[in-house]
């Protein structure tokens, strides 16, 4: 069956004349409808369907008031975007509603996808965008005071253009009381018959939280009743700023993303810029890719091992692993340059070729981690007071997992064998051999077993990456890669030129739009592009696991006593800037 299936099977179940159909880079169906059609749409793909839509993968809008290429595309104002996964069909279906500035408003569908909640306060917060009926919509990534919807076009972009920021004794005061917890506000009670609930902040400085993350909790002495997560302390407006830097120079800011990803962040945009403009990677630059981002896997679940085993009281194997983790950025700065951050792949290929020696480095070190791993297993995964924190503590099953939008380690330790890598293979993954990974329970524990032996499975990849590397050229001979290959400059006037303005204006990327998803650290990571034929983004959408993963925290943690919220936020694996972007 076709990708176009889906559109026709629509056609049929509502007319031809309710839906105009959008050509895209990245082929998945895209569909307009109206605003009056959109929840008995989205209702008929997640429950009605034959082999149903049923992930929210992902939700976003787009002001589409200044942009100029627009062709085959409904009129609009303001667009917003839903993106529906089924696993079913292994497919994809993206639909557009358009809105005016007038009536920008839609209905909610909390009811039909929980996840829903965030994406829809988010679509408020930076757009101004309203969802009728939505159970709470105030701002999410913002605080509560700020005026103005920064993703809109007429929005500053930079401090300087926003006027010199002070802070008086009155605004201040202000400032403070806009954050206080009211309880009423969440439709929480202060109180029962036999008891007062007590209300505690947990955060936004606390070292279980990882980072910078406020957890209001309703307790019934040590019981939760329920969590607010109170995000956005991390937010430095990466999709705003994506607007004012070239497709090139956007590079490092995706490796801030996810900061624990290194290269993993840089590889969804840059395979999505690569459909934009039509390159096609050489198979040597594929490899070189893949050996990286499993390395960043590693170096990812290493750090997270550690933390979620000192999370519940072991103090030892942090520091092991963080040693661990050292030898992988030696190899990372032999390779790139540089350790975390390392700004290393290139639209089109990679920055360089691999240094001389690094085949060395790369033998000592799947030598030397399998045994580790052994003793980690001893030491944590076997540990009984380990197996007593997490087994059964922060359960959810499939149907959950999916209806929330959980993707990655989380969903597959619900006995799920879902892998983007081996579903949708992307640069080159379908040649190589490895295992899914999979566990049964779904709870902390489960978690955790599903990562650790990715990591098994991620030495499996490298190692083949080792002895199967290919040759020829490390960046594809195509106009559009960056920066372009420099050899060629000194040939002729027009050669260098046209060098100089890629590396100082950035290429022209191709009018359209593109998305691709990858398996990230810690679940799908995805970048939707949106290109208006300059040299610089019209649209980043950052799709990012754990935001969706922490929106599900307080379902799993209703109930439980308070120390098992330090377990279940440790098995979760997330990253804050993940979240707020």
């Amino acid at each position: 069956m076709t990708q176009t299936a889906i559109v026709d099977e629509l056609c049929d179940r509502f007319g031809a004349g309710t839906f105009g159909r959008q050509e895209t880079g990245d082929g998945i169906p895209t569909v307009w409808t109206t605003k009056e059609k959109a929840r008995e749409v989205l209702g008929y793909l997640k429950t009605e369907v034959e082999r149903p839509y049923k992930m929210l993968y992902d939700l976003t809008a787009i002001d589409e008031r200044v942009r100029r290429m627009r062709q085959g595309q409904s009129p609009s104002d303001f667009t917003v975007v839903y993106h529906l996964l089924s696993f079913e069909r292994n497919e994809d279906v993206r639909l557009k509603i358009p809105l005016t500035e007038r009536a920008a408003s839609l209905p909610t569908i909390t009811d039909l996808w929980p996840a829903a909640n965030w994406y829809e306060r988010e679509v408020w917060d930076l757009f101004g965008i309203t969802f009728v009926d939505h159970p709470h919509l105030r701002r999410l990534l913002l605080p509560p005071t700020w005026q103005g919807h920064p993703l809109r076009k007429d929005h500053p972009a930079r401090a300087t253009e926003m006027g010199r920021f002070s802070l008086p004794e009155d605004r201040q005061e202000a400032e403070e009381q806009a954050l206080k917890f009211r309880p009423e506000e969440w439709g929480m009670k202060r109180s029962r018959e036999t008891s007062d609930f007590m209300f505690l902040n947990m955060g936004p400085a606390h070292t279980g939280t990882h980072g910078i993350l406020r957890l209001v909790l309703q307790l019934d002495e040590e019981r939760i009743v329920d969590v607010v997560p109170d995000i956005g302390y991390h937010h430095r407006g990466a999709e705003k700023m994506s607007e004012r830097q070239t497709w090139h120079t956007f590079i490092p800011y995706t490796d801030r993303i996810d900061y624990l990803g290194g290269v993993m962040n840089e590889l969804p945009y840059v395979l999505a810029v690569e459909k934009l403009a039509g390159i096609d990677v050489p198979d040597r630059a594929k490899v070189i890719r893949v050996m990286m981002a499993e390395f960043f896997r590693l170096a990812s679940h290493l750090v997270w091992y550690g933390t979620f085993a000192q999370d519940v009281g072991q103090l030892s194997p942090v520091f092991y692993m963080f040693t661990d983790r050292e030898r992988i950025f030696h190899i990372v700065e032999a390779i790139c340059g540089g350790r975390m951050h390392p700004e290393w792949f290139r639209i089109g290929g990679v920055a360089q070729d691999l240094p001389e020696g690094w085949d060395k480095l790369v033998r000592e070190f799947l030598d030397y981690l399998p045994p580790r791993l052994a003793e980690y297993d001893d030491l944590v995964m076997r540990n009984a007071i380990f197996k007593a924190r997490t087994q059964g503590i922060g359960r959810y099953s499939t149907a959950e997992a999916i209806d929330w939008g959980v993707t990655g380690p989380g969903l597959r330790a619900t006995g799920f064998e879902w892998d983007f890598r081996k579903q949708r293979p992307y640069s080159g993954y379908d040649r190589f051999e490895f295992d899914i990974p999979i566990a049964m329970h779904g709870d902390c524990y489960d978690r955790a077993v599903v990562r650790v032996e990715e990591m098994r499975q991620s030495l499996r990849i490298i190692e083949q990456c080792l002895k199967h590397m290919p040759e020829g050229p490390y960046k594809a001979e195509h106009p559009l890669t960056t920066p372009p290959i420099k050899e060629r400059t000194m040939h002729d006037i027009e050669t260098l030129i046209a060098h100089f303005l890629s590396v100082s204006w950035g290429p022209v990327i191709p009018a359209g739009e593109a998305f691709v998803g990858i398996e990230a650290t810690k679940g799908n990571n995805g970048y939707y592009l949106i290109s208006d034929g300059t040299p610089w983004p019209y649209r980043v959408r950052i799709r990012t696991p754990s935001f969706p993963h922490m929106q599900m925290v307080p379902l799993i943690s209703r109930g439980l006593l308070l120390a098992d919220l330090l377990a279940i936020l440790g098995s979760v694996d997330f990253v804050l800037a993940d979240v707020d972007r």
